[in-house]
């Protein structure tokens, strides 16, 4: 197969769709949970609920993922799913974002149910599909990198509806130096999505192609679980997936609490988390550089390194002063521009491993399983820290005891730093680099070529 030429224009057109993608689920891991929690339902129900309509992905991303390799169409194997998730996510963000009236615990359950199976089935694809953009190690990083780039500025351009409500909140009829309601940002960011996401995967559509590739031979469900057991590579990267997963994960489901408690800038929640996502935007070309000099999985263990010192910032930070909030916010970002993208990087080179050895090219399934664990992750993160707060007697936008605040302090910094050099050390001696790398490609296309010959 012969990469396609990926100039700026198609790199971005191919990135644009990642920015609704992101735009979505920022708010189900920071906003949705908080918000539902505000409309009457205590802090267990919506924990549980979140983890638990997430871990419906246990069946649904490795389904999606053999169904997308297995049936392609006219389009190529992966640009048909994209459009279908559409019509899915419209509906569901409206039903999700904007309910009326009062809502209950099967409500939101039904409704999160459906909104992550157009979730996994829009970013599974593009996942995939930008993997099978092309072969060569460090342009997967440049793309998947481009593709971060475009994450976070959906993540962060969701969040200049509430930054501007809450920088001129009296344009909008609120009340100067008053926090915002929930519903009021919850509802500007859903309807941003349901414009945002149809324009972009029209965008990517018309200016982007897939490579053709031939349909991999039937995977039964007994593969999933003996590439599991028997990858030894792949168990690693689904490891770190996973631990990734759940620290950004608990300090997205706390941050809310956590600035309104202990740092005392509630009403400038949104500006913040802006300053977070706009410095990791910023640092994204600075880390694909890096990867190309120290290789993805050291340049990932970097990342993790300095997210670990520079979370503990916050502890040197005045109560309620938001030049310095914004400052430690922001040096805490830089780190979150490296690791989404290197992790689907080094699983694109994994499937090429996986191509080598079985024949088959399974980006589907394999990014299936990377997506699965980092949501799992998630999810347990944000059932874990509802649950516990719950549990500590935490007041939600109340009187809190400094004993509460110190437990809720642990939970958002000393969780997710321990988790952040875990995972530095779990991939500073990963074994799949530039070198392996280029071995497995030879053997690949010298394969492919002698088959060539045998055509008739």
């Amino acid at each position: 197969m012969q990469d396609q030429k990926m100039t700026i224009g198609r790199l971005l057109a191919y990135a644009a769709p990642a920015a609704p993608i992101a735009a979505l689920g920022l708010p189900i891991t920071v906003y949705l949970p908080p918000f539902y929690e505000s409309m009457g339902l205590s802090l267990g129900v919506v924990g549980a609920i979140f983890m638990l309509s997430r871990f419906w992905d246990v069946f649904t991303d490795p389904a999606l993922g053999i169904i997308s390799d297995q049936y392609p169409s006219r389009w190529g194997r992966r640009r048909h799913w994209i459009v279908l998730s559409v019509p899915i996510l419209l509906v569901s963000v409206y039903m999700v974002f904007l309910p009326s009236g009062q809502v209950s615990g099967l409500y939101l359950g039904a409704w999160m149910f459906v909104l992550y199976l157009g979730y996994t089935l829009a970013s599974l694809s593009h996942m995939s599909w930008g993997t099978e953009l092309s072969d060569d190690y460090h342009q997967r990083s440049t793309i998947h990198g481009t593709r971060e780039v475009a994450l976070i500025f959906g993540m962060f351009s969701v969040l200049t509806l509430p930054a501007i409500i809450e920088m001129a909140p009296t344009m909008f009829g609120f009340e100067e130096g008053k926090a915002i309601p929930l519903a009021t940002k919850v509802g500007s960011m859903g309807l941003y999505i349901m414009v945002l996401f149809p324009i972009t995967v029209a965008i990517a559509m018309a200016f982007v192609g897939e490579r053709k590739a031939p349909t991999p031979p039937k995977v039964q469900w007994k593969d999933t679980l003996s590439a599991l057991w028997k990858d030894k590579i792949l168990q690693r990267i689904l490891t770190m997936d996973l631990l990734v997963g759940a620290a950004p994960g608990l300090t997205g489901a706390l941050y809310l609490y956590f600035y309104d408690s202990y740092m005392l800038v509630a009403e400038y929640s949104s500006i913040l988390l802006l300053s977070y996502f706009i410095a990791g935007c910023l640092s994204v070309p600075l880390w694909i550089k890096l990867s190309y000099w120290l290789g993805k999985h050291r340049t990932f263990a970097f990342a993790q390194i300095y997210g670990g010192l520079a979370l503990p910032i916050v502890f040197f930070v005045p109560k309620g002063d938001f030049l310095w909030a914004f400052i430690s916010t922001a040096s805490y970002g830089l780190a979150y521009g490296a690791g989404p993208f290197l992790m689907r990087a080094m699983m694109a080179d994994l499937t090429d491993k996986d191509n080598l050895e079985n024949g088959a090219q399974r980006t589907g399934l394999y990014f299936s399983l990377l997506t699965l664990t980092n949501k799992i992750g998630a999810a347990v993160a944000v059932g874990a820290g509802y649950i516990a707060l719950e549990m500590m007697g935490y007041v939600p936008r109340g009187e809190n005891s400094p004993e509460v605040v110190e437990q809720l302090t642990v939970l958002y910094v000393g969780l997710p730093v321990f988790v952040m050099l875990m995972v530095a050390a779990i991939m500073w001696n990963y074994p799949l680099g530039d070198k392996e790398h280029k071995e497995i490609r030879r053997k690949i296309d010298e394969r492919d070529s002698l088959l060539r010959e045998q055509l008739p």
